[in-house]
This record gives C-alpha cells, structure tokens and sequence, in this order.
C-alpha cells in the first residue's frame, strides 16, 4: 500500500455493573438506558488502521483471518466525514483494519466495546484527527453501544441522551481507576462465541418480553444508587446493586420469547460459589452480560481466593485476574 496513513491503538474490555439492553434509536445505535461500568487491565483489543490510495474497498482482519467489513465501514465512513469536514487527504481513502484481541472474541466477554473503541481511537488518528474523548465516545458507540464506555478507564458511566441526533448519547468517566482500586475475576466457561447476538436478542426482548418496560421504568433508580456507591466507595452496596441489576437484566432475558438463555451448567455453579465465597466471609459478587462468563468483583486482596474458587468450579476453563483498567490509548 502507498502512502499509508497509520494508527494503532488499544482499549480494554468493560464489564457493567448497571447493564445497557435495548435500543433507543437503531439507526444511531443509541442505548433506551444508561448504564455504569469498570474497565478490565487484563482483557483487551490492539487495532491499527491504515488509509490507503490502493484499496478498493476496506478491509476487516481479526485475529489474521479475513473478516466481515460492514460494521467496520460505518465507523470509517464516519471518520472519513470528519476528515471531508476539515478537508484531510483521508477523506477519500479506504483502511484496512487489523485487529487482535488477548480473550476470546464474540463470548460475552465485550470484544466488541474493546474493538469498536480501538478502532475509533486508531480510525481517527490515521485520518490525523485528534477528537476530544466525548467525541471518540460517541464514534465508537455507532459501533457498539457498550465501546463508548471503553474510551475511558475505571468507571464510567454511559447516558442514553434524548436528543434526536444522538448528540448527548455518550460515556464519561465517573472515577479514575487509581482512585478505588477494586479487582474483577473473569471465569470463563466457553471459548466459543455465543449462540444470539446481542443486538439481535434486544430487540427480541423489546418485542415480546412482559419485563421490557419495567426494565426502561426502573433503569434511573439504579443507576442513581450506583453513583452513589461509587462515590461513597461503599463495596457492598456497590456488588449488591450488580447482582441485583444482572439477574434482573437475566430475567427480562429468560422472558424474552424464545427465551435467552446465555447461561451454561459452569455459569450457574460459579455463581452459587461466589454465594459460597459470601458466606465463607470473601467479600465478593458476581455479574454476568449477554453470555456465559461470570465476572466477579471483589477488593484486590481476596482476588487471590476468588480466582482459586472459580478454578475449582467444573467447567471453568480460566479464571483470570484483573485489576481496573486504563483509557483507551494509543500505541503507535
């Protein structure tokens, strides 16, 4: 390729504690709730983007293997009008796209947000653009609702706007990692990627699950008291609040018709160990996205037993520590 302009950036994984599910506007991929979440050190997504005059078309590449580029595109087409807007060379040009992710891909484990947030990142910087992080948040949510939050470290927190165009649908950091330094244990219990795509199984759930509406009525409560556990630093009402939001986010899922069952037999026996863990006197709590991994929060001390407790469930094929982890940025 000549004269290539290129970027590579990395941005790790999120994991809500107060869950998104459901689409306000498809179009703009805009969330029906906000959400809140911490940001993996261990897991995460290396992408390098590179404009081209030699391509006909862009290109996707994950993991090495040529991949579907059409999710892509809508993100480059966007950088692709900012870059018109202020007319930059890379306007014109198409990418091809590598990325590579240290966990398992399309598992519940949110390739996805770690993906789409490197790709604005690295997209953007190819293009010579130095947008400010609500703007990169905003890009990389046109990917994936979940990828707005992963621009930022530690917890963020996700709104889901009213405005017709989008606009005030974007994430910001509520805490800087180093500020609460908690620890997650990702358990995981399949390598394959999950049976229903998340987008898909919203919109079944907004079409046929009596919980649907609930779920929209009851989503500002609990994120005003995650806040609140946040800025307290109150660990137990913090992992209550978790638990709470991701078995109500699974009973609206169970309910949806044909029900989404994301859970596996390893899934529900880690979290009766994490139960187990409680009432042994670990301070831990568990919660789980659309897949089968349980991820486990607990403070940085008992990461060492929880992580023994999850190997020892049948059906866990890792249990690997993390600490919260940083802000998208760039490598190259």
């Amino acid at each position: 390729m000549d004269g290539g302009a290129t970027a590579v950036a990395r941005a790790h994984s999120n994991i809500a504690l107060v869950k998104y599910w459901g689409k306000r506007d498809a179009t703009l991929n805009t969330p029906a709730v906000g959400s809140i979440s911490v940001t993996l050190d261990a897991l995460y997504t290396d992408t390098r983007v590179t404009f081209a005059p030699d391509l006909a078309v862009d290109e996707f590449w994950l993991a090495g293997c040529r991949s579907d580029a059409t999710r892509i595109t809508h993100v480059l087409d966007l950088v692709r009008g900012y870059a018109a807007s202020m007319g930059l060379p890379t306007a014109g040009l198409n990418a091809v796209v590598s990325s590579t992710n240290n966990f398992p891909t399309g598992a519940g484990l949110a390739s996805s947000a770690s993906g789409f947030a490197a790709l604005a990142l690295a997209a953007s910087g190819a293009a010579g653009l130095a947008l400010p992080a609500r703007e990169l948040s905003i890009l990389a949510r046109h990917g994936s609702g979940s990828a707005a939050r992963s621009i930022f470290g530690g917890f963020a927190e996700m709104h889901a706007g009213t405005a017709a165009d989008g606009s005030d649908a974007y994430a910001e950091e509520l805490l800087d990692r180093a500020d609460w330094p908690l620890a997650v244990v990702v358990a995981i219990t399949e390598h394959g990627e999950k049976s229903i795509n998340s987008t898909i199984g919203m919109n079944e759930s907004k079409a046929s699950s009596p919980f649907y509406q609930a779920w929209l009525d009851s989503a500002d409560g609990d994120l005003a008291e995650m806040r609140g556990a946040i800025h307290d630093r109150d660990f137990t009402r913090l992992g209550e609040l978790s638990e709470y939001n991701c078995l109500k986010l699974h009973a609206l899922m169970l309910t949806t018709r044909p029900a989404l069952i994301y859970w596996n037999a390893a899934t529900v026996a880690a979290m009766h160990a994490v139960q187990g863990l409680r009432a042994a006197g670990v301070s831990a709590y568990f919660t789980i996205d659309a897949g089968p991994q349980v991820k486990v929060l607990c403070r940085p001390g008992d990461a060492a037993a929880v992580q023994h407790a999850m190997a020892l469930v049948p059906g866990v094929h890792e249990a690997r520590i993390s600490a919260l982890g940083p802000a998208a940025f760039r490598l190259e």
